[in-house]
């Protein structure tokens, strides 16, 4: 990687190594003269159906039967054709397509018209892409296929009749072998997971599979042990990865209960990990916090999980392994990220938004990140990923992560982190004033010389969050003298917020949607109010403000600022220009922070 370091370029060669060893290993097992060993001599039997937890509606099944398919924010209309001839829109829709979850819809009208319609499209795929095709056969579509497949058993086989049956699980056993035989080829992180969870159900649910339970459920536990922390928290610290998991794990559990077997400790272990975290990363209204990739949080499959939680406990505060800290002041929620980014075959999804934060008072969210789209995710991902997207300090309008390069892009399928903080110190301290929240991170200092340190003091009342940002220039900073050290420190909004700026230019008007008033207050730096886009939003990306103070690292070390609640009968008065020397005078007698 051309300006980057031997580390940084070690890395990115090991991981293009590794790519290119995956491709040749699928080009080869795709070849048409080796296929034969993924033909099943005899079909195994099924024994039986996991549950799918994931929500389904019944009105999508008209849909489909019309040959209408809407996924991933795109619409092919088929015309008499199969769906699995179709160019697909985008890649995001052709995994939705032959992952199959959709089928779940068809399940849910129930009726014999949906029943029929369900085996003739997986009769369409057999004869299509049954064979072979570079993307159906692709290891994260083929283990959502066999999981998809499985599940709605019930569904597809039901009133089928014996060549159907021989055929479906024809095909149902070679594609769990091709599976089995191409596991290195999937991507670290979730998608290696869900395919040993894929594996682990055909073992469990197929007759023909049961001798490869062992060695399926040994491969999963070790990757649940590696990949799910201490804390609860995944590796990739992408809290979405957490509800997409349990949706998969908890019918795993059930399904070794249906079998008779023990589940793996490691299983239980990872999902009792795994609950508690759920409720840490939410908000007041229900929603996730936006962080590493997290998108819109889908409500109903989150309260699905929760009801398997039996402990239903307040959340922890202290995610050290995953790199949160969570502060609760009477209704009051603060969320923040300090945690270093994953490592780098884990980092194609993760953000540089290192000490950003997001606020909440009850269901009101306040302060957020800009988050991921459900849809059209690849026309985002770089704006979602940059620091400038976050609530926090950006120098010089460059992220604190470093990313590889366009070129390296293409061949790696995906953009990791090839460098970013690695010293983040967090000092948390319960106090008389509420919890107060010291930490840095050293994402600006081999560039810049800069070591960006923020401090958090969330009041006891739940009606205050103090703050202050500090730069702190270091020895590095010889390296890059003359170089501009600009910053600016964003405070983006929920668009349900309505910011108005007061006349003295030092502060801003927040009216909550319950028609709660709170002050923004920079007290004696200029505060701007900018335009943003909320990306997380359930019907697509929003448009919204932020707040941003600018300033030079060299001559404003210290920016000090205060969101504050005020009483809805008794708001905010807008400063006259007569008004904003004396309240210059009156930002002197502020509190100080404790340091």
């Amino acid at each position: 990687m051309p300006g980057g370091s031997i580390g940084e370029r070690t890395r990115l060669s090991w991981q293009l190594a590794r790519r290119g060893a995956r491709a040749r290993l699928a080009r080869l097992n795709a070849h048409p003269l080796l296929r034969w060993r993924f033909i099943a001599a005899r079909p195994d039997r099924l024994l039986i159906a996991p549950q799918d937890l994931r929500t389904a509606d019944a009105t999508r099944a008209g849909e489909i039967y019309g040959g209408r398919f809407a996924f991933a924010g795109k619409v092919v209309i088929c015309d008499g054709r199969s769906a699995f001839e179709m160019v697909p829109p985008s890649d995001e829709w052709a995994q939705a397509l032959l992952g199959f979850s959709w089928l779940r819809h068809l399940r849910a009208a129930e009726s014999g018209i949906t029943r029929a319609n369900a085996r003739a499209l997986v009769d369409e795929w057999m004869a299509f892409q049954g064979g072979w095709h570079p993307i159906g056969w692709r290891s994260d579509n083929l283990s959502r296929r066999i999981m998809s497949w499985l599940s709605q058993a019930p569904l597809i086989l039901h009133d089928a009749d014996l060549a159907f049956y021989r055929r479906f699980m024809r095909s149902m056993t070679r594609q769990v072998r091709y599976l089995r035989r191409t596991v290195a080829e999937a991507r670290d992180g979730a998608q290696r997971l869900q395919v040993l969870i894929a594996l682990t159900y055909a073992a469990l649910c197929m007759a023909g599979q049961a001798r490869h339970l062992r060695s399926a459920t040994k491969r999963l536990s070790d990757e649940l042990d590696n990949q799910i922390l201490p804390d609860g928290g995944h590796v990739s610290r992408n809290p979405g990865m957490l509800i997409d998991l349990l949706l998969d794990l908890l019918p795993l559990r059930q399904a070794f209960a249906a079998r008779n077997m023990p589940p793996p400790q490691a299983l239980l272990n990872a999902i009792d990990r795994m609950m508690p975290m759920l409720r840490f990363f939410r908000h007041g209204d229900g929603n996730f916090a936006l962080f590493n990739g997290m998108g819109p949080t889908e409500a109903d499959h989150l309260a699905t999980i929760l009801a398997y939680d039996d402990a239903r406990g307040e959340p922890f505060a202290n995610a050290p392994y995953s790199g949160y800290q969570r502060v609760v002041s009477d209704d009051m929620t603060l969320i923040v990220d300090t945690g270093a980014p994953p490592p780098f075959s884990l980092s194609h999804e993760a953000h540089a938004g290192c000490l950003s934060f997001e606020l909440s008072k009850g269901s009101q969210r306040i302060v957020v990140n800009c988050g991921m789209p459900a849809t059209s995710r690849e026309s985002w991902r770089q704006v979602a990923r940059a620091t400038t997207s976050h609530s926090t300090a950006a120098i010089n309008d460059v992220s604190s992560c470093r990313f590889v390069d366009a070129a390296s892009s293409r061949k790696l399928q995906g953009m990791p982190i090839t460098a970013g903080p690695t010293n983040i110190p967090v000092d948390r301290e319960e106090i008389e004033d509420g919890t107060l929240l010291r930490m840095s991170h050293d994402g600006y200092n081999e560039r810049f010389g800069i070591i960006h340190q923020r401090t958090l003091l969330l009041a006891r009342s739940g009606g205050r969050l103090e703050g202050e940002d500090e730069f702190i220039f270091t020895a590095r900073r010889g390296a890059s003298r003359g170089q501009p050290d600009e910053f600016a420190l964003r405070f983006h909004l929920h668009p349900a917020i309505k910011a108005s700026r007061l006349n003295d230019m030092h502060g801003v008007m927040l009216i909550l949607p319950n028609r709660d008033v709170w002050n923004f207050n920079a007290y004696e730096d200029r505060v701007e109010i900018e335009e943003s886009v909320y990306l997380a939003g359930n019907e697509g990306p929003r448009r919204t403000v932020q707040i941003v103070i600018h300033g030079i690292a060299r001559q404003i070390q210290h920016v000090r600022w205060t969101f504050s609640l005020t009483t809805p009968t008794q708001p905010a008065q807008r400063r006259s220009k007569g008004e904003e020397s004396s309240g210059r005078r009156a930002r002197s007698s502020e509190p100080e922070l404790p340091l």
